[in-house]
């Protein structure tokens, strides 16, 4: 989905969609450098693909099912219900128009006593899916910087499994 000729189709569709062809193209490379993480990314549709895929991955992951807690929570909280929560927060974070509405990541996490080890494994995970959709270097950092703010709130305890 992050293919840059798709990106680039998709960017020319809307501008030209929208009517902003001549502005788009006379900006050029300069624009780009000011564009939010979220324009850069695609906007909505490019990342709600990328975090489907993502919980799609984490979910059925027998590592971090070993968790108990995760592994109930994976049972009671619906994939769709999930998917949009972490879309909108991704969605916030990068710049966009989206706003997270759900809980803090303290208060989602503190019940599941999440590992160091099974936090590395949902990063590692997540850096798979970026890299299957190509995310470029700089986006991939910013977004894994983004992710890392949250460890503090999610991590309870530094034990292994």
């Amino acid at each position: 989905m992050f293919k840059r000729n798709t990106l680039w189709m998709v960017l020319a569709a809307i501008a030209l969609v929208t009517g902003g062809v001549c502005t788009a193209f006379a900006q050029g490379e300069s624009s780009q450098k000011q564009q939010s993480l979220y324009e850069r990314l695609g906007g909505l549709a490019p990342i709600s693909v990328v975090v489907s895929d993502f919980i799609d991955a984490l979910m059925p992951d027998a590592f971090l099912n070993a968790n108990p807690a995760i592994d109930a929570a994976r049972k009671r909280v619906p994939a769709p219900y999930l998917k949009y929560h972490v879309t909108a927060m991704v969605c916030q974070a990068a710049g966009g128009p989206c706003q997270y509405h759900g809980r803090g990541m303290k208060a989602s996490h503190a019940h599941l006593n999440i590992t160091e080890r099974e936090w590395e494994r949902m990063v590692t995970i997540f850096k798979e899916v970026l890299a299957k959709h190509r995310v470029p270097a700089k986006e991939t950092q910013e977004l894994l910087d983004i992710v890392r703010s949250t460890k503090a709130d999610i991590v309870a305890s530094q034990g292994g499994r």
